[in-house]
């Protein structure tokens, strides 16, 4: 963990997932005696009113607790003990993500700040309640050590995290109590699996939006307005939530790059202008590029010749909201997988939001199902692996590979081929334990328990057997009990695709295998099983 002092990080320039304008809330506070634990979150910078006083003390723009003087409580977060109390606040996250970067913003306090800092996490589905979140049973995941979170005061306490899991709700401890005025994490957005809309029935979705994980990577000026406003949800509120260039006295453009929340072709393009009455520029375009994983993103102009056109050169009106769609589907852009989107404007000015409809490809796809993957924790990944196949060992095995060679988990191709050779160096016991989370062939319930997801599967991969004629599933049902009673447990078979008639012919031929084909005959059928469904848990 590197621990860094200074206003000017490039891992500050990632979204603040806890912002309060993305919906970013402090659930909870062991005490907010002198100032609300609700300004840790607030959008504006802090400020000091000289004079200013409350009938509890002086008036401070952040959350600042009471004087503890206890002596008696050992911090779980340190390698010393015994150890101060301390205070807490638990944050939920407006948008989940991978952590990259804490601010620990102590800006006035100077003399009633806090020594040290620590942060732990946790991912949590849904919407949980406060009294879930406070049980001594839930596990967080510590990501910020306090013997390595020394605070200063009046000051922007900046500390890099190297992290790859994906968090929904935060705890902030300070030590032993004191004062902060700000709380910035900055971090991936990494939405909810599942964003894309299912592969089967594509639906249109905001490809630039910030809450999917896009993020504005560079523009050539923003002297007025942040670029990151403008992924932001919402309408602009004012002239200063929008992304505006200087007065550059020349011909232009500005120009502004944006990294897509995934791979995909373009399809409807919104500018909004909101707000930029006298200020609005006068021309704006369009261009896609596709980078490969690993390579530079491609700024707005040394890298010219990587840009296809979406959008021509159209004029823009101010104040106003601005649609194009026929203008894209004519562009020889609409055709390209799109993984980044230029934004060019005439001679400069103001542009309040962009939005850019598109529907996923199967490359943008993997790519979020794989990041996804990599950052589940692992009792999430334990039980989507599982649901794939019902080996604990096997389960075991995929777990330690994420943990030990992540590229493993970077293609899909990549993490079947090695989910493959994992299965196949197994015993047979782990075989077997794998074959009795199915249901037999034309039946629903498993010997063993299913999670949800995994009876869903097999309910699909049968579609076939529940469809077919009394007579053909009374064969397949007499076929079963034959091959329990020479092999001493149930026919395993890849049924995704195959009919009634298919599976009996199978099982018919496969009776004639002595007892160790039949095992490796077996154990490839649930290979196939099991890369169908991690084909099912990447892609959705």
């Amino acid at each position: 963990m590197n621990v860094l002092r200074t206003d000017a990080h490039p891992l500050t320039q990632l979204v603040d997932l806890a912002a309060e304008r993305l919906g970013g809330s402090v659930l909870h506070a062991t005490d907010d005696f002198f100032a609300s634990k609700d300004n840790l979150l607030k959008e504006h910078a802090p400020v000091f009113i000289e004079g200013k006083y409350t009938d509890r003390g002086k008036w401070m723009d952040g959350w600042e607790s009471r004087r503890r003087r206890e002596h008696a409580y050992e911090c779980p977060l340190s390698t010393h003990a015994p150890r101060p109390l301390f205070d807490s606040a638990i944050v939920r996250l407006g948008l989940p993500g991978i952590v990259r970067a804490f601010v620990v913003d102590t800006s006035f306090f100077t003399g009633n700040y806090p020594s040290e800092c620590a942060v732990e996490g946790v991912s949590l589905d849904g919407h949980p309640s406060l009294e879930s979140l406070l049980c001594d049973t839930l596990v967080w995941t510590p990501l910020l050590s306090r013997d390595q979170a020394s605070l200063k005061g009046g000051s922007r306490n900046v500390f890099e995290v190297h992290s790859e899991e994906r968090f929904t709700h935060l705890r902030f401890h300070i030590f032993p109590d004191g004062g902060v005025a700000r709380l910035r994490v900055h971090g991936e957005v990494m939405p909810s699996a599942g964003w894309l809309g299912h592969r089967s029935r594509p639906q249109l979705v905001d490809l630039a939006a910030a809450e999917y994980g896009a993020h504005v990577v560079a523009c050539n000026d923003m002297f007025f307005g942040s670029r990151h406003n403008l992924i932001m949800p919402g309408r602009g509120v004012n002239m200063g939530d929008g992304w505006e260039t200087k007065r550059g006295r020349r011909e232009g453009p500005d120009w502004v790059v944006l990294r897509l929340a995934a791979a995909g072709h373009v399809e409807r393009a919104v500018l909004d202008t909101l707000h930029f009455k006298g200020n609005a520029p006068d021309f704006a375009s369009l261009d896609v590029a596709r980078v490969a994983p690993g390579d530079p993103c491609p700024d707005g102009v040394s890298d010219a010749s990587c840009w296809v056109p979406l959008l021509p050169k159209e004029r823009l009106q101010p104040h106003t909201l601005h649609t194009f769609e026929d203008e894209l589907a004519r562009s020889p852009g609409a055709k390209v997988d799109a993984t980044h989107v230029r934004m060019r404007i005439w001679p400069d000015g103001g542009v309040s939001r962009l939005r850019l409809f598109g529907v996923g490809s199967d490359l943008g796809r993997e790519r979020v199902g794989m990041a996804y993957l990599r950052a589940m924790s692992n009792v999430d990944l334990a039980a989507a692996l599982k649901a794939c196949c019902g080996s604990e060992a096997w389960v075991t095995a995929m777990s330690d590979e994420r943990r030990r060679s992540p590229m493993s988990f970077a293609r899909l191709a990549a993490l079947t081929t090695r989910a493959g050779e994992l299965w196949d160096a197994l015993d047979t016991a782990a075989w077997d334990q794998a074959f009795r989370a199915h249901p037999r062939i034309g039946e629903t319930q498993a010997e063993a328990h299913q999670s949800a997801l995994a009876r869903s599967w097999s309910e699909s991969e049968q579609r076939n057997v529940s469809g077919a004629e009394h007579a053909a599933r009374d064969e397949l049902r007499e076929v079963n009990e034959a091959y329990e009673a020479k092999f001493g447990r149930l026919y395993i078979v890849c049924a995704t695709g195959k009919t009634v008639a298919e599976m009996v012919a199978m099982a018919t031929a496969r009776m004639a295998h002595d007892p160790a084909t039949e095992w490796a005959v077996a154990a490839a059928e649930q290979r196939l099983i099991t890369a169908l469904r991690l084909q099912k848990l990447v892609l959705r």
